[in-house]
């Protein structure tokens, strides 16, 4: 594949452009703003380099598309995508962050950090035991490149770590991974949640009533996409006690608007979608190891399936 005129489009492109122009002698860049681009810009691209694609625009002239997310749901999800246009991704240090983000907001629970704070403030001294975070049982749904490093760093202390997965394909750092289609009578012994799942259509509102029901007083973390949980199921859930708290980093609707409930919710905890940013230089260096992989005709480790979606 000959790619010489390279579109970057992207709130942070003057970062990038500084980054990268140096690094790619022999290829033309454009760097805009994303309220900049125009026709003639994707006529000229050999390649798109973004977050994500802006309707009413036409692509097909485009040879390769890289995502500087991680997630490619706003390139795919209910979209038809040219198979003739490679889709690449952006790998870094998401799944760290990640997990990482997931792990701060169990130990919270675990060390009692609200009640103590709350009894701090009354001055008020009562004693609790914190619970151990090894006597406890983590289930991940995702075991891909995320998913694999929560299980990583939560098995390194002792937890319990289970997986869902369409195949059920077993995954080093699992104690268990179970099929997407048959995993619903292990839901009621989990501690804890965690979303990191694309999405697609099979994921599209997966978290509902049929997987919020069978919990019993558990923690939630949705670190996927916002799309694949029923709000409203989840919050009838939090009021039934099913599931005993929410830490929310992504919704279907960015920023959520003002009047939705989960703003008010006293056992919600929301994040504006930064539990995974993509930095400039790591965002850089994803791009350009994927651009020399793709001139020297290598393998590409983060091309995207797009009939799977991920």
């Amino acid at each position: 594949m000959d790619i010489r005129n390279i579109l970057l489009v992207s709130p942070m492109y003057k970062e990038l452009q500084v980054l990268i122009e140096k690094e790619a002698p022999g290829k033309s860049f454009r760097f805009i703003p994303e309220d900049k681009l125009t026709q003639a810009d994707l006529i000229w691209a050999d390649a798109l380099v973004s977050f994500n694609l802006k309707a009413d625009y036409d692509y097909s002239s485009v040879k390769w598309v890289h995502s500087l997310g991680a997630g490619v749901d706003r390139f795919l999800f209910k979209k038809e995508w040219n198979d003739e246009i490679l889709l690449t991704r952006t790998i870094c240090s998401f799944g760290q962050r990640i997990a990482e983000y997931c792990l701060s907001y169990i130990l919270k629970d675990l060390q009692f950090h609200d009640i103590f704070e709350e009894q701090q403030q009354q001055k008020k001294w009562e004693q609790r035991t914190p619970r151990l975070i090894g006597n406890q049982k983590v289930l991940v749904y995702g075991t891909g490149e995320i998913g694999q490093m929560i299980a990583k760093v939560f098995s390194g202390l002792g937890v319990d770590v289970y997986g869902v997965s369409l195949s059920g394909k077993e995954k080093e750092y699992y104690t268990e991974v179970l099929k997407l289609d048959s995993h619903f009578s292990r839901l009621n012994e989990m501690n804890y949640v965690i979303n990191t799942l694309p999405l697609t259509e099979r994921t599209e509102k997966l978290f509902d009533s049929s997987i919020f029901s069978r919990l019993s007083d558990a923690g939630f973390i949705n670190v996927g996409r916002g799309a694949s949980v029923d709000e409203e199921a989840l919050l009838q859930a939090l009021t039934d006690n099913q599931v005993r708290f929410a830490i929310l980093d992504v919704f279907a609707q960015e920023p959520l608007p003002e009047n939705n409930p989960l703003w008010s919710h006293p056992r919600v905890q929301i994040t504006p979608h930064i539990s995974a940013v993509t930095t400039a230089n790591e965002g850089t260096a994803c791009f350009l190891e994927t651009l020399k992989n793709i001139d020297e005709n290598k393998p590409l480790t983060n091309r995207v399936d797009t009939i799977q979606g991920y």
